[in-house]
């Protein structure tokens, strides 16, 4: 029993770390994304008008409890956005503990994936707010996959199967998102995977969960359909076009965007000079990756446990993804942003559970190459993400300094030019009305005694 605990015990010492994280390099105060979130909700945030709106999936309803919250007890405090996306990535350390207690993978292992999941190359997911809902998405991800595994591997609990039914339904449309995309294809090959291999188990209803992952899904597309895209890129032909024009950029776009699993974008921006070391980080992860899903089919993992496997798939496809969605602003570093670090880690932790899970076994042939392969992960990730965090807690200052800065102009946005508020808060930039917006937003604020128009937090700044 003492054991089970260590396994919860670890990801809850990962979530204050992150909780630390956050209280020493951010203070309260609106930028980004918070200055379009302000306009829009801010201060009926009760009105249904605001709520029923044809595209509210891709709103994040989850998002309206959250803010509701916020405001009548917190008086729109970012700082509790910032809390709840850490408990969120705390939440899918217990989630990913719990598995490891019951496949028997070691503490060791388990402490290396932990080492992955709380790095501070999501930096910036961690300390803008706006995005706590993702944390909680995957948090939701990691659970299905464990309850689709245990129903798999024949270790079901009590009522999983109606949890296999329900949770795309929770999920999808009310918290996912945007990232609901890759979740649910995701859940549906699995399915079909399963359906396939146990296609004589009449009772097995992989079909069913298939069919309930894909319901979901194609009302998440049709509430999207009513969207109305707000982005400026500089591409101005299509995908095709640009793809034949230019196929050397995808290609390295898409490679590496593998490496930031590595090293943080930020920081290897600042190191490496030329492509060469993005690339040659980016195709050894895409090597292990490669080689992980072969040691799945070669050793058959998959009849074992399915969830390793999930993970890499999930991964894989979300460095897909980031490509197709992103490649319009023409940048091929784009997807080494920090904000990309939650989806591309899925992929990770598949990997590292791969490993672990075979060096359990003491039969298999080839195990040299598995020893090699699961020593060359764990070198890698565990020194490229250490190292990540360590210079990320060295700029702790400057990023408080950074926010603290932002706050104080806030405080005094009216004395300012719209030129100083759209270089300060980072909304928008290139938009003519960004500097607009931004006061806008402020105003509202202060209008209602909100954020950093808080009595309490005046006060703290005199």
């Amino acid at each position: 029993m003492k054991r089970k605990y260590f396994y919860y015990l670890l990801p809850l010492l990962g979530t204050v770390f992150g909780l630390w994280y956050i209280f020493a390099a951010t203070c309260d105060g609106i930028y980004s994304d918070y200055v379009r979130l302000v306009n829009s909700y801010l201060p009926d945030v009760w009105n249904p008008a605001r709520f029923f709106v044809p595209d509210i999936l891709t709103r994040i309803p989850v998002n309206y409890l959250g803010r509701i919250i916020n405001v009548s007890l917190f008086g729109y405090n970012i700082m509790f956005d910032r809390v709840l996306g850490v408990l969120a990535l705390g939440l899918s350390g217990a989630v990913l503990g719990g598995y490891c207690y019951r496949r028997r993978i070691s503490t060791g292992w388990f402490a290396l994936i932990l080492v992955v999941l709380f790095s501070l190359n999501k930096w910036e997911m961690l300390t803008n707010g706006s995005g706590w809902a993702h944390f909680l998405s995957f948090a939701c991800f990691y659970y299905h996959y464990e309850v689709l595994d245990r129903v798999w591997s024949g270790q079901e609990k009590r009522h999983d199967r109606i949890k296999l039914m329900l949770l795309p339904f929770i999920t999808t449309l009310f918290i996912a998102g945007p990232y609901c995309a890759i979740y649910s294809v995701t859940v549906i090959l699995a399915c079909g995977l399963c359906f396939l291999l146990k296609r004589h188990d009449k009772k097995s209803g992989y079909g069913l969960y298939g069919l309930c992952a894909l319901v979901p899904l194609l009302l998440y597309l049709w509430s999207n359909s009513y969207a109305v895209e707000d982005h400026a890129a500089p591409a101005e032909v299509s995908l095709f076009t640009q793809l034949k024009d230019t196929p050397g950029f995808f290609a390295r776009f898409f490679v590496k965007s593998f490496s930031s699993m590595v090293i943080g974008g930020e920081r290897a921006e600042e190191i490496f000079h030329s492509n060469a070391p993005f690339l040659i980080l980016g195709f050894l992860v895409i090597a292990l990756y490669l080689l992980a899903l072969w040691f799945h089919w070669r050793y058959r993992l998959y009849e074992e446990t399915i969830l390793p496997l999930i993970l890499i798939v999930s991964g894989g496809l979300n460095h897909v993804l980031i490509m197709l969605s992103r490649w319009i602003f023409l940048q091929e570093n784009y997807g080494l942003s920090s904000r990309y670090a939650l989806q591309f880690q899925t992929g990770i932790l598949g990997i590292l559970l791969t490993f672990a899970l075979l060096l359990k076994r003491q039969r298999e042939k080839n195990r040299c190459l598995v020893r090699i392969a699961a020593g060359t992960a764990c070198v890698l990730f565990l020194v490229g993400n250490c190292y990540t965090t360590y210079i990320e807690v060295k700029k702790i200052p400057n990023r408080r300094d950074l926010y603290e800065k932002r706050a104080e102009l806030a405080l005094n946005f009216e004395q300012c030019t719209d030129e100083e508020l759209r270089a300060g808060f980072e909304y928008r930039p290139g938009r003519s009305d960004s500097g607009a917006k931004v006061r806008s937003a402020l105003a509202i604020l202060k209008e209602n005694g909100y954020s950093v128009f808080r009595n309490d937090f005046m006060r703290e700044k005199r």
